[in-house]
């Protein structure tokens, strides 16, 4: 109850002063941008070289791209057989299969297996989803929104310029490098700021607008992220026989909600933005409550 608390505080803070127009527009931008380029590698590269190197690190990875890879399919058949417009597809193929796993799956996942989980929850964010942003994403907007075209140079630059994913590559390079303690401390102060901060500006972020008409794509989206996914991601890990503490921590961060910078894809691309920011806002809302489910259930 009380990790619960602290994840929900920040989060409703930032709701707040959203509301209460206390920061600038610009904030969100501001503390994301710190979390990225800041706090997020430093954290990467403080417990990534902790890890041990075997063929389970590739549990999040596996059940990170067969989460996703079913969702869209499930989007892609329940869009056909609704007759969803060619925009909300696209806006679905988006906000219904990237996830939150980073500045919601932290705070959240640590929160039910504690800091352990805090380097599989990394590679499943870094060689999972943000992957998937920059390969699937770019692919996405290009085949379904007039306004951006696919190419390989962009992918490319997106992967070479992303500051944790360039960490990620220190950190797996330096493996069993011992940090002087100045610089360990110093990443892990910096680490520390990540929780409040993204909950904080996923809350300043968050939008609750829907409209009657939206109800059915709306409905698909949530049903396949915080529902199909986990159960895409289990049935995975049985079928593989991954089990155990990496199996479980990469099935709750398949279940996290959609993720803010899916939604913001979709708006810059014309892709239904009303329901895109309503599938994300409530999305994460509710995902609260179906991480809570999963976990009393299969953990």
């Amino acid at each position: 109850m009380e990790s619960f608390f602290v994840i929900i505080l920040p989060l409703v803070l930032g709701y707040i002063a959203s509301k209460g127009k206390i920061f600038d527009e610009k904030a969100p931008l501001i503390l994301n941008q710190f979390i990225i380029y800041i706090a997020l590698p430093a954290l990467i590269l403080l417990k990534i070289p902790t890890i041990s190197f075997s063929y389970d690190i590739l549990v999040p990875v596996v059940v990170s791209w067969s989460s996703m890879i079913g969702s869209a399919i499930i989007i892609l058949l329940l869009s056909k057989l609704l007759n969803f417009t060619k925009e909300v597809t696209g806006s679905l193929l988006l906000v219904g299969v990237l996830g939150n796993t980073s500045f919601l799956g932290i705070p959240l996942v640590t929160s039910y297996f504690g800091q352990d989980a805090l380097a599989y929850i990394i590679i499943y964010d870094q060689l999972g989803t943000f992957l998937a942003l920059a390969t699937y994403g770019t692919l996405i907007v290009s085949l379904y929104s007039n306004k951006s075209s696919f190419k390989i140079k962009d992918i490319l630059k997106k992967l070479i310029t992303f500051p944790p994913f360039v960490a990620l590559v220190i950190a797996f390079i330096i493996k069993d490098f011992s940090y002087p303690n100045a610089l360990s401390k110093s990443f892990e102060m910096l680490s520390y700021t990540i929780v409040p901060l993204a909950l904080f500006s996923v809350g300043l972020q968050l939008q609750f607008k829907l409209q009657s008409d939206v109800i059915k794509p709306f409905s698909v989206a949530l049903v396949t992220k915080l529902i199909f996914a986990p159960i895409i991601a289990y049935a995975v890990c049985y079928i593989l026989g991954y089990d155990g503490f990496i199996a479980n921590v990469s099935i709750m961060e398949s279940a996290m909600g959609p993720m803010i910078t899916a939604g913001v894809v979709a708006t810059a691309a014309g892709l239904a933005p009303r329901l895109s920011s309503a599938i994300v806002g409530y999305g994460i809302l509710f995902s609260f409550i179906s991480v809570y489910i999963l976990n009393f259930l299969f953990f």
